[in-house]
């Protein structure tokens, strides 16, 4: 089996490996589609003094002078007058990201962001001074509400991490605008191995001194018994708005310059289910091509990006993930010894570690 079909396979997560395998992972032929030429025959060489027998050329019809038209009995754009707003995305710039909304699902089509070693070394912000709310600037009726999430059993799971943005502390509260969440499995995910990747991807400072990193959520499907394919996610919140993403991506840029327009650009995409995932994946698992992202997303990235400027991510530095098991092993055993927590808890957690 190829690389990418194994692309997305996450332990416990089989039919959602399939899905992406039937969704995103086909590549695009790279034979260029040509339309044919003239069918008319070219003529014939004269042969013996004998004339060439020439083409039977077909007439073709021309449309009717726009005088003998018949006036058309209905006038679909007539509705307009009662107004008909299309679907929106509600763009917002805040001084950690720039993302668009999708009304319908009370997610971020995409969120953007960037930071620098510089930026990173700063830490002028605490978590602790800051506090989730709602996006004003999104309608009432279209906006996700923290009741929504209430009792849900689903993290609030930022897409630009609040740990991006200690560089001040309106920076890190703007993190904390529910149009920068999504609904995310919390043990083994949101607080496990998304939480590493995100560190992955500020580590790559450590290469680059300017990374750019776009998060969003997907909805892929899955085949069923029945053999067909089906989009199926959960709904949270009162009433149920607020889709569960079946799955996330990043596509990340390492820019080689911070200044130099036509620095090269590592590019790496990756694509990982909405699920628990065992801190023993390798990130390799989940990196696919960017055209697979573009196909399941319906976005375009990079396409002003010169090809003699890209390099691929995973080429140029080592794909992995860093875990601090030994963090989490540290944190229970001072909860243990302050009595918050039972012995028997850690020997659980340590099974799923």
């Amino acid at each position: 089996m190829s690389k990418t079909t194994l692309g997305l396979i996450a332990a416990g997560s089989a039919a959602a490996g399939a899905s992406i395998t039937a969704l995103i992972f086909s590549s695009r032929s790279s034979t260029p589609i040509t339309t044919p030429a003239s069918t008319i025959p070219a003529p014939a060489p004269l042969t013996s003094g004998f004339p060439a027998p020439q083409p039977v050329l077909t007439p073709v019809p021309q449309p009717l002078p726009s005088t003998t038209l018949p006036l058309a009995p209905v006038n679909p754009p007539g509705v307009l007058k009662y107004g008909l707003t299309p679907a929106i995305s509600d763009t917002s710039i805040t001084p950690s990201h720039l993302a668009a909304y999708n009304r319908m699902t009370r997610n971020p089509h995409w969120v953007a962001e960037h930071f620098t070693p510089q930026s990173l070394s700063l830490n002028n912000a605490s978590r602790r001074n800051s506090v989730f709310y709602e996006d004003a600037a999104i309608p009432p009726m279209f906006r996700a509400k923290l009741s929504d999430y209430f009792r849900s059993g689903y993290d609030r799971g930022h897409q630009v991490p609040a740990a991006d943005a200690k560089w001040s502390q309106d920076a890190m509260d703007s993190t904390f605008v529910l149009s920068n969440m999504c609904p995310q499995v919390g043990d083994g995910f949101n607080r496990d191995y998304w939480a590493h990747f995100e560190d992955f991807c500020r580590n790559l400072t450590k290469s680059y001194p300017s990374v750019r990193v776009v998060t969003g959520p997907l909805y892929l499907p899955k085949q069923y018994p029945d053999g067909k394919w089906r989009v199926s996610y959960e709904v949270i919140g009162n009433p149920p708005n607020v889709a569960v993403p079946t799955h996330f991506y990043k596509v990340i840029y390492g820019e080689e310059s911070l200044h130099n327009p036509t620095c090269k650009v590592a590019l790496g995409a990756f694509v990982l289910p909405n699920t628990e995932i065992p801190n023993s994946k390798s990130l390799r698992d989940f990196e696919v091509p960017l055209e697979a992202v573009e196909r399941a997303s319906g976005l375009i990235f990079a396409d002003k990006l010169p090809i003699e400027r890209r390099k691929k991510l995973c080429s140029d530095i080592n794909c992995e993930i860093m875990v601090r098991e030994f963090d989490r092993v540290k944190q229970q055993r001072t909860a243990l010894n302050a009595g918050q927590i039972a012995p028997a808890q850690i020997a659980q957690e340590s099974r799923r570690w």
